[in-house]
């Protein structure tokens, strides 16, 4: 089981020890950028004390350098090309359910387990293994976990999948788990407080531009347009202002010429958007062509109909009903069936 030293991963841990499993608790370590206030020492102290608590073993996977090339080292590398990556994607896919999978092996585990908020019934029989929403929307993390294939589901555990967020701290407190009051975590787990774009000033060199209206006026500036993706409506500066004082969105980077195109009208590029092409795709079970689907192109943003026009080994042709004006290149699109989640690809 990993722990992480957060609430939701010590309930998972005391559940499967309920459950009868013979059950080892694992501190997946990773890595932070040596200009980041170190926490990890603190959170594996939290996971320890839960593992003590509940009387379980515990172990530590060293997952530093798998999480600096698979996740960090691809965020920059993706925002240095101009697009808009998701690092807990990758994180899942590298970490968790790469190296952390392995590690388990390597110690004679049948099953791992983690306190993700998503819904995975294991292949049994003919039955084949899905992946599904959480009955706590606002904690739902299936979209996080599409690349995850029906093997690396037949072999993994979601202990609070089917709860809600407020039955789970109910249960820490009945365990008496020194994590029962712990905030959660938010953001990308290694940057703590860092903002995104300052965190990627220290590996792209990055200048100062113009940002521009659709008509090519100049009406203000921002920080370098690697930092920025499409929809933003914050982080640069307007100042030329006009009657027309409703928010200005970014509606495309021309990163040859350093410059953020911004709009008012936000949904400028729905027409654009309305066919993708959705590469690393993956499918599990079956997606039907001409069949409509739900999708998801951001965490907690709104499931969108689409249409699936072809499927072409790792590729899924898409059409949005009514695009996403904001969907940017490198963003996960992920397809969902009612709740099942049946795959997705990248944008």
């Amino acid at each position: 089981m990993g722990v992480s030293g957060g609430v939701d991963s010590s309930v998972s841990l005391a559940l499967l020890k309920d459950a009868g499993y013979n059950v080892v608790g694992v501190f997946i370590r990773t890595w932070t950028p040596d200009f980041i206030e170190c926490t990890w020492k603190d959170e594996r102290r939290d996971a320890m004390r839960v593992c003590a608590a509940l009387d379980v073993p515990f172990l530590e996977c060293d997952a530093e350098d798998a999480y600096k090339r698979g996740v960090a080292d691809y965020m920059i590398r993706e925002y240095k090309e101009g697009r808009t990556p998701n690092p807990d994607v990758m994180c899942n896919r590298e970490v968790k359910f790469g190296v952390f999978w392995r590690f388990a092996k390597e110690h004679g585990a049948d099953f791992i387990a983690t306190g993700h908020y998503a819904v995975n019934a294991p292949a049994e029989a003919s039955l084949q293994s899905f992946l599904a929403r959480s009955p706590d929307i606002a904690k739902d993390q299936s979209y996080f976990l599409w690349t995850l294939a029906e093997e690396d589901l037949s072999h993994t555990l979601f202990p609070i999948g089917h709860m809600k967020k407020s039955e789970v701290r109910k249960l820490a407190e009945k365990y008496n788990l020194p994590t029962a009051t712990k905030k959660d975590s938010q953001g990308v787990c290694f940057l703590g407080p860092l903002d995104m774009k300052d965190f990627l000033k220290h590996y792209i060199n990055v200048r100062s531009g113009n940002v521009v209206t659709e008509d090519g006026e100049v009406i203000g500036t921002h920080d370098g347009v690697l930092l920025y993706t499409l929809g933003e409506r914050h982080g640069f500066t307007i100042t030329k202002t006009t009657p027309n004082d409703t928010p200005y969105y970014i509606v495309a980077k021309d990163i040859n010429n350093n410059t953020l195109i911004v709009s008012h009208n936000k949904d400028l590029n729905k027409k654009n958007n309305e066919f993708v092409t959705l590469k690393n795709a993956v499918i599990r079970g079956e997606i039907k062509v001409g069949q409509k689907y739900g999708a998801q192109v951001r965490y907690h943003g709104e499931v969108l109909e689409i249409e699936i026009i072809e499927v072409n080994g790792d590729e899924i042709k898409i059409k949005f009903e009514n695009p996403d004006s904001a969907l940017a290149s490198g963003q996960s699109v992920v397809i969902y069936d009612r709740d099942i989640c049946v795959g997705g690809g990248v944008a």
